[in-house]
């Protein structure tokens, strides 16, 4: 996976959320871009919270990015 991947993903106008699923079987579901942010080799996942403020973040490696589903399972469509 390409980090330009990701941010195509997170840039979209109006915003889906997506899922990120590793190469371990973990699963991130990216609800609001502003909870991602993108560094050289990976990302940093807001995990938790409430109204755009994340309780604890995540570090995923690019290299164990083994899939991206959109939109994520249980997330509505925006119209």
């Amino acid at each position: 996976m390409t980090l330009d991947t990701i941010e195509d993903l997170l840039r979209r106008k109006p915003f889906e959320p997506f899922r990120i699923i590793t190469s371990s079987g973990d699963r991130y579901d990216i609800r609001h871009p502003e909870l991602v942010l993108r560094v050289k080799n990976g990302l940093y996942v807001g995990l938790g919270g409430r109204g755009g403020v994340a309780e604890r973040a995540a570090f995923i490696s690019l290299l164990h990015i083994a899939a991206v589903e959109a939109p994520a399972n249980g997330a509505k469509k925006r119209r």
